[in-house]
């Protein structure tokens, strides 16, 4: 009898780094446009010129900003997690829930690749 705990194969763990270093990179691009949006203050046209309407397109622009930086913070979460998912890959512990121990679907896996909790797990959660 072995203690050694179940855990994907190479192979697998092969795969799944490659889907979450594509999910990066996607991320990380989709970070740099958000910030970039939100932190393009240098505008020098003459919008500034018009009083009509101004104190609309100020507040528009506000929340836009604020909403566009919680964007941003939801997106640096979401990066460093998949970056967490990869250290748990090299360390070969990718995919074994952290409350119970098992396995997590590889299904699951593939569709939320920072998962750290099986169905299961999630469900006692609640």
């Amino acid at each position: 009898m072995t203690d050694e705990i179940a855990r994907y194969s190479d192979a697998d763990l092969a795969e799944f780094k490659e889907l979450i270093l594509k999910k990066i990179q996607k991320a990380q691009a989709d970070l740099d446009l958000i910030k970039s949006a939100y932190m393009n203050d240098l505008n020098n046209g003459t919008d500034d010129t018009s009083p009509t309407f101004k104190a609309f397109e100020e507040g528009s622009e506000t929340m836009s900003k604020e909403a566009n930086s919680q964007l941003a913070i939801r997106q640096e979460k979401f990066i460093r997690d998949l970056k967490n998912a990869l250290f748990r890959v090299e360390n070969k512990t990718y995919g074994t829930c952290k409350v119970t121990g098992k396995l997590i679907s590889k299904e699951r896996l593939l569709i939320v690749p920072h998962a750290t909790m099986s169905i299961e797990a999630k469900n006692l959660q609640r």
